[in-house]
C-alpha cells in the first residue's frame, strides 16, 4: 500500500513530469499527445521534457529537478527511457517522495523501490517480443522462395528493439535470412543507414523480398533512400518490394499502409495516457497497480487480409 489517498487529490493537484526520449519520432509525439490528453482529463498539472535521444541528457535532467527546491518537486515523473532504465536516478527520485513510472522499458529495479516509496512506482510496457513476434509472421506472408529481409533495428540500448528482434526471430520462417542494418528509431537514420549499405558492392546482389523495419518512421526513410538514391530500372525494383513498419499510429503507420507507401505494420497503441491514468487512480485510491503492465499489439492489417492481399499480388505478377 502507498500512503496518499483521495485525500491527497482533494489538498493539491497532482505535478507530473514527463520524459521523453525525442520529439522526431511519430510514436513519442503521440505519446506526448496521449499525456496531455490524460492530463486535461484527470486534472493534472503535467510537465514534458525530452532527452533528444541523449541518456546521460536525460539523466540530467531528471537529477536537476530531483534535487531542485522541494516545493518545486513533481509528484511523480513517468518516463520512457532513453538508455538504460536510470536505476540510480530512480533512487533519488524515491528518496525524496517522487513516484516513479517507467514506460516501454523492463527493468529490474521496482520491486525494491516498491517496498518503501511513498508515492506510486510501476512500469507499463508495450509487449515488445510480441509485436517482433506478429513481424516475424508478416515476413512470412510477405517473402518468397529463396528472398531475404533487409531488417532496420532500433538502438542496441533499447529494450523494444532488443525484444522485437527476438520476437520475429522466432516466428519468421527460418529459412529467411536476415540482413540487419542499424537506425535509431528516425527516418533520418534509417535514410542513412540505407545510403550507406547501397554503397557496397554486395548490396546489390542481395535477394531482398521485403524491407521490414522496427517502427513505421524508418520504414519511411528507408523507402526514401531507396526513391532517391537509385536509379531507373534499380529504383523500380526496390519500390516495388514490401516495406513494413511498426507503431500502425492512425495519423502516420496506419495511414502509409491505406496509402500504399507501407504494406503493413504492427499497431503498438501510445500507452501515456493509460499510465497516467493508473498512477492517479493508484494515489487517490492509496494501492499499487501491478509491478508490470504489458499493453497488446496487433497486425496492420490483419494478418489473414494480409495474406489475402499478398495473393492477389502474386497472381498478378504471375
Amino acid at each position: 500500500m502507498i500512503r496518499p489517498s483521495a485525500s491527497y487529490i482533494a489538498m493539491k493537484k497532482l505535478r507530473i513530469l514527463a520524459s521523453l526520449t525525442t520529439h522526431d519520432n511519430d510514436y513519442q509525439r503521440e505519446q506526448a499527445a496521449s499525456l496531455e490528453s490524460g492530463a486535461r482529463k484527470l486534472g493534472v498539472d503535467l510537465q514534458i521534457v525530452y532527452a533528444n535521444n541523449d541518456a546521460i541528457n536525460q539523466s540530467q535532467q531528471l537529477l536537476k529537478v530531483i534535487q531542485g527546491p522541494a516545493d518545486a518537486r513533481p509528484d511523480a515523473i513517468m518516463l520512457e527511457p532513453v538508455g538504460t532504465g536510470l536505476p540510480q536516478v530512480a533512487k533519488a527520485a524515491v528518496a525524496v517522495g517522487i513516484g516513479w513510472v517507467v514506460m516501454n522499458r523492463d527493468v529490474d529495479y521496482l520491486t525494491e523501490l516498491r517496498r518503501s516509496a511513498k508515492m506510486p512506482v510501476f512500469g507499463l510496457s508495450s509487449d515488445h517480443n510480441e509485436v517482433g513476434r506478429i513481424q516475424g509472421r508478416q515476413f512470412g506472408i510477405l517473402t518468397e522462395p529463396g528472398q531475404c529481409v533487409l531488417y532496420i533495428e532500433g538502438p542496441t540500448v533499447s529494450d523494444a528493439s532488443r525484444y522485437r528482434t527476438s520476437g520475429m526471430n522466432t516466428t519468421k520462417p527460418p529459412e529467411i535470412e536476415v540482413k540487419t542494418l542499424k537506425g535509431s528509431w528516425t527516418e533520418t537514420s534509417a535514410y542513412n543507414a540505407v545510403s550507406s549499405w547501397l554503397k557496397l558492392s554486395t548490396s546489390r546482389n542481395l535477394p531482398v523480398g521485403v524491407v521490414g523495419c522496427q517502427n513505421d518512421a524508418m520504414a519511411i526513410g528507408a523507402r526514401r533512400a531507396f526513391q532517391e538514391l537509385t536509379k531507373d530500372a534499380d529504383r523500380e525494383r526496390w519500390l516495388r518490394l514490401p516495406f513494413t513498419g511498426c507503431d500502425g499510429l492512425p495519423g502516420t503507420g496506419q495511414t502509409y499502409v491505406r496509402r500504399g507507401s507501407l504494406t503493413a505494420t504492427v499497431v503498438i497503441p501510445a500507452l501515456g495516457g493509460h499510465a497516467l491514468e493508473m498512477l492517479v487512480k493508484a494515489v487517490q485510491t492509496g494501492s499499487l497497480p501491478p509491478e508490470r503492465t504489458l499493453t497488446v499489439p496487433s497486425s496492420y492489417p490483419s494478418l489473414e487480409e494480409l495474406k489475402s492481399n499478398s495473393k492477389k499480388s502474386m497472381a498478378v505478377k504471375a
